[in-house]
C-alpha cells in the first residue's frame, strides 16, 4: 500500500515525468498534491497499471487533488538542452502552476535541480512509494499518451498510438523505412546512416 506522505507538517507535491526514454515527443512532467488521507485502490507506479486503469485514475486525481498541474518540453527544445534538464524544467513548470505552493517537492528519481527555494526530497522508485508521486506519475503519462495519440493522426507511419513514441521494434523499421519527422529528437542519434529527413 502506498504511503500517503512522507512527513505531516509541510505541504508535499509529488513530481513525476514521462516519457523521457522516448526517440519522439515532448517528456510531460507533472505535480500533485493530494489531501492527506487520499486513496485508491488502484493507484500505483503508471507503468504498472493498465491504461484504461491509469485513465480512469486521471479523472479521480484531477477531481480529488487540492492542486495538481501538467507541463511538457518538447523534442525541438530537448535536443536544444538535453533530456534530463528539460524533464527538470517540465517539472518546474508544472510546480510553477500550482495553484497551492508546496513547501516540500518529492522527486521520482535520483536527481533534481532546486525549484525556487521549495526544499526537495528526491527518492528512488518513489511512485510505488508515495501516493502523490504516483498520481503525478499517472498524470504526466495519460497527458502524454494522449498527446502522442493526437500527433498518430499526422504521422501513422510510425504507430505512435501503440509505441507511444518509444524505441520499439515498429518504431524503428518505421524511422528505417520513412526516415524521421518533425517530431523526432534528433539529438538521440535515432536515424540510421546515409538516411534523409522528411
Amino acid at each position: 500500500m502506498l504511503k500517503s506522505t512522507l512527513q505531516k507538517k509541510l505541504i508535499e507535491a509529488g513530481c513525476d515525468e514521462a516519457g523521457r526514454g522516448c526517440y519522439a515527443g515532448p517528456v510531460f512532467a507533472a505535480a500533485v498534491i493530494l489531501p492527506k488521507d487520499f486513496f485508491h485502490p488502484l493507484l500505483n507506479d503508471s507503468k504498472q497499471v493498465k491504461e484504461k486503469d491509469r485513465n480512469f485514475l486521471r479523472t479521480i486525481i484531477e477531481e480529488k487533488a487540492l492542486a495538481f498541474a501538467v507541463a511538457s518540453i518538447d523534442n525541438n527544445e530537448i535536443d536544444k538542452i538535453n533530456i534530463l534538464k528539460a524533464s527538470f524544467k517540465a517539472m518546474h513548470h508544472a510546480i510553477d502552476q500550482l495553484q497551492i505552493k508546496p513547501e516540500l517537492l518529492l522527486i521520482d528519481g535520483n536527481r533534481f535541480v532546486s525549484y525556487q527555494n521549495i526544499k526537495h526530497q528526491c527518492i528512488i522508485k518513489g511512485d510505488s512509494i508515495y501516493a502523490n508521486i504516483a498520481a503525478a506519475s499517472i498524470l504526466a503519462k495519460t497527458y502524454r499518451d494522449a498527446y502522442m495519440n493526437m500527433i498518430h493522426e499526422e504521422f501513422p507511419e510510425y504507430q505512435w498510438n501503440n509505441n507511444k513514441g518509444y524505441g520499439t521494434l515498429q518504431h524503428r523499421k518505421a524511422i528505417e523505412q520513412f526516415g524521421i519527422c518533425k517530431y523526432h529528437r534528433k539529438s538521440f542519434n535515432i536515424l540510421p546512416q546515409k538516411m534523409n529527413l522528411f
